[in-house]
């Protein structure tokens, strides 16, 4: 990589002196919207807290709420003063990130005030000062409160830049790329949260396929609803964005299509990334009921005639996402193949794209315009990351491990889960499993930790069955997992709103069910029958990027 275009300190100096008076972020649904300038400005003020705190360079900051502009100073502001941020999911509960705080060592911690409920100092003894993400006033202090109001940084700020402070001003010690930038703890199914070591280099990479894509630019408009602290929006929504003068609009409220649909249509978006769960949720609603009714299905089927009519609700789903995005990037977890194969064959403007927390997050994606392929991940970044099969079986499958500039250099304080973590030639285990065709496209096949073995050692995928269940009428989510006699069963949360507006009686949603597992069961082979419907009362609690937590439900077969 070049290491003066693409490091990452000087890129956001750049950013700030060249995009002074533009727009940056707006945190939706108030007034505040803050220019570069404006930013910049407030980066500064932290430095300067930082310093006040004692501070010193490679220290962590934590920094845990909602998506919003202070959110995104701190971060900034931790980086270019050469400290490592580490950023916590606002869906982590109290303890999970007192456990975070002082694992890594955290010196200060800037937290929305909701989130500190149910935490205090004495929890996290070695934090120096805990400041809120709301209006920056010091939450708690192991030292004079006075040293670190707001009024006491204004005034520190004014003594230092007695004629304000410009672009010209914006001045960053020189960082190099090799040095860590973030601690990002994994938020995975498996219940345990690591601490991923990302350099400056990782967080880079993916700022310059960004950049090399087109996929931002100056003046770009994004729409960030994904977690900030999540790797995936963090790289694109507000890093790549911000690195190339672009303004984003921050979601701080639960991204339900209401609210999304409605900034969508405000903002007008250039790029929309996106987890699965939101665009299946706007298929299911606005489309489905369309291409059932008998007039449409019928003319579906027509060829010729169907063109038109996917023209037309090709075009309703771009108006409905603001009319002016390049295109949608799907991420963080399988896409359902009936959804996908739909927006294929409308022609709609989407990839699906494979990253990991640990390659921060971008590992393959191949752009809509560059010849994506159905219901592949795209290729390797190139010239970034590869790709290869470890020990693939007949068909091809084996677990995807890979290497490059966006990996991580390894957990946090945990050798021996980074031992484990790569193969002995270096390569990085992604735990997942798929293959490559002949023209280096990727395919995920599915989780290593979740693949089943058949009754003669057959490889069972569930998450390919459960994307059939979730097909099936009255199917919110499903999760397919093994019994101890190996026969499978399907746990179902139904979608009840649906039950309801139908009258079904129990009995007749029963019924419904039985031929709904019937229906499945003709599609799979022999080995991959679903033996036992299971009705779950409430949707499966998941991770931030919406991926099921299979691992609190295993006992329930």
């Amino acid at each position: 990589m070049n290491e003066e275009q693409y490091n990452f300190v000087k890129m956001f100096e750049r950013s700030f002196r060249d995009n002074w008076e533009l727009e940056a972020v707006t945190d939706y649904g108030t007034d505040v919207t803050l220019t570069y300038g404006q930013l910049a400005i407030n980066i500064e003020k932290l430095h300067i807290l930082f310093k006040e705190c004692g501070l010193k360079k490679n220290d962590k900051v934590a920094v845990m709420g909602k998506n919003n502009s202070n959110w995104i100073a701190v971060y900034l502001a931790a980086v270019t003063y050469g400290a490592i941020i580490v950023p916590i999911l606002q869906d982590f509960r109290a303890n999970d990130a007192i456990h975070i705080v002082n694992h890594s060592g955290s010196k200060l911690l800037f937290i929305s005030d909701i989130n500190w409920e149910g935490m205090d100092l004495d929890q996290i003894p070695k934090v120096l000062a805990v400041v809120s993400l709301n209006d920056w006033h010091p939450i708690s202090l192991a030292f004079d409160p006075k040293k670190l109001n707001y009024e006491a940084i204004a005034q520190k700020f004014k003594k230092k830049h007695p004629e304000g402070y410009w672009a010209k001003d914006v001045h960053y010690d020189e960082r190099g790329n090799d040095q860590i930038g973030s601690i990002n703890y994994t938020s995975g199914t498996t219940g345990f949260s690591k601490g991923v070591i990302m350099p400056l280099n990782g967080l880079a990479g993916n700022i310059r396929y960004a950049f090399e894509i087109g996929l931002v630019y100056k003046g770009c408009r994004h729409v960030t609803f994904l977690p900030l602290a999540h790797a995936y929006g963090c790289a694109f929504d507000f890093l790549a964005c911000l690195a190339a003068g672009g303004h984003s609009w921050l979601i701080g409220r639960t991204p339900s299509p209401k609210i999304l649909l409605k900034a969508f249509s405000e903002v007008k978006p250039t790029t929309i990334l996106s987890v699965p769960l939101i665009l299946e949720k706007i298929y299911k609603k606005m489309i489905v009921p369309q291409i059932q009714k008998p007039p449409v299905s019928w003319v579906l089927k027509v060829p010729f005639l169907d063109e038109v009519v996917c023209s037309r609700i090709r075009e309703q789903l771009i108006q409905a996402f603001g009319g002016e995005f390049r295109q949608m990037i799907i991420g963080g977890a399988p896409l359902n193949p009936e959804v996908e194969a739909f927006l294929y064959r409308i022609k709609f403007p989407m990839s699906v794209g494979f990253g990991m927390t640990e390659c921060a997050p971008l590992i393959s994606f191949t752009p809509y315009d560059a010849g994506s392929k159905l219901y592949s991940c795209g290729k390797p970044l190139p010239g970034i990351m590869e790709v290869k099969i470890l020990d693939p079986n007949e068909e091809g499958i084996g677990e995807i491990v890979v290497r490059g500039e966006n990996t991580m250099t390894g957990y946090f304080k945990n050798p021996e889960a980074t031992k484990d973590a790569f193969t002995e030639d270096g390569w990085l285990r992604t735990g997942d499993l798929g293959m490559l065709d002949e023209d280096g496209f990727l395919y995920i096949k599915g989780r290593c930790k979740t693949m089943l073995l058949g009754p003669s050692g057959q490889n069972i995928y569930p998450e390919e069955i459960e994307a059939k269940i979730n097909n099936m009428p009255y199917v919110l989510e499903s999760l397919v997992l093994q019994q101890e006699d190996n026969r499978l069963v399907a746990l179902i949360c139904p979608d009840y709103n649906e039950v309801d507006a139908s009258g079904l009686t129990r009995e007749q949603f029963n019924e419904i069910m039985e031929d709904s597992r019937k229906q499945v069961n003709s599609e799979l082979a022999s080995y991959e029958q679903i033996a036992i419907v299971k009705l779950y009362p409430h949707e499966f609690e998941k991770t931030p990027k919406k991926s099921i937590k299979r691992f609190l439900y295993t006992s329930m077969v």
